[in-house]
């Protein structure tokens, strides 16, 4: 979720160096910027809200070959649900199987533990989730906007923005050197400012990871989103293409398709867990 939302950043049309302030260009970039701070205040407010909200999640990884054939493909089907406030996965089948028993034993241990969560690990689990959506009060700084124009996506009217990083930007946040590797276009609802697609992709390969993995120039992401009221926007589809060199050796290729259903708030329905 985090690279897709990195990927949200997009290509800025060149401005040219004597253009005046008045001139059209000038005012659709101050116009885009407005648009983009108000997506990013919808974006955290739909964030703290799909806390509430329990889901289906299917994952479908597919290894590709030298010639971008399938050579592999696992499909997980999973719930989403809460348990004292926290996230927790609940594997439902594994490539059209229930799960195995060994499956079902890391599931039930893995539970007790979030139900017997100490109040220090509750701390650490809430700054490391705060971490990760950090970067979102980077991505002002780190790119210049402009809007391009308006369409319908999703069924709803949107704008559309590019953006390119910003010259001389620094990173300061622990996935902010990610923003100037990527490019993309952003939709973004008119009527809540809620982000309905992001299609972005990677210019320039960079490392993450403590294995030193590095994911290589022209990486796809695409994200479409829906709103289930009251302006709160949850993933519908994710799609990684990525390639990616893992200790400068050897080569991955995977297609990563997961898509996202049965969204309800905890308290409507009937997947929430608690001491």
């Amino acid at each position: 979720m985090l690279l897709l939302t990195v990927a949200s950043s997009a290509a800025l049309l060149a401005q040219s160096g004597g253009s005046s302030p008045d001139t059209r260009q000038n005012r659709g970039d101050l116009d885009a910027r407005q648009i983009v701070t108000a997506s990013i205040a919808a974006t955290e407010r739909s964030w703290q809200a799909r806390s509430y909200y329990t889901y289906t999640e299917r994952d479908e990884n597919r290894r590709l070959d030298a010639r971008g054939q399938v050579k592999s493909n696992d499909v997980d089907v999973s719930r989403m649900i809460l348990v004292n406030g926290a996230r927790f996965e609940q594997l439902l089948e594994r490539n059209g199987q229930p799960p195995s028993i060994e499956d079902r034993k890391k599931e039930d241990a893995e539970l007790e533990k979030l139900k017997h969560e100490t109040s220090e690990q509750r701390t650490m689990r809430i700054r490391k989730d705060l971490e990760n959506r950090s970067f979102l009060e980077e991505l002002l700084q780190a790119f210049d906007f402009q809007l391009v124009g308006e369409e319908i996506a999703g069924g709803k009217p949107a704008y559309v923005v590019h953006a390119a990083p910003h010259p001389g930007y620094q990173a300061h946040g622990k996935y902010g050197k990610m923003l100037s590797k990527v490019d993309g276009k952003l939709w973004v609802d008119k009527q809540d400012f809620g982000w309905i697609k992001v299609d972005g992709q990677v210019t320039q390969s960079f490392s993450m990871g403590l294995f030193v993995a590095r994911v290589q120039r022209g990486s796809h992401v695409i994200l479409e989103q829906t709103c289930v009221g009251d302006g709160v926007w949850v993933p519908k589809l994710i799609e990684v293409r990525a390639s990616a060199r893992i200790l400068l050796l050897k080569s991955l290729d995977v297609d990563r398709i997961l898509t996202y259903s049965d969204y309800w708030r905890a308290a409507d329905g009937p997947y929430s867990v608690s001491r």
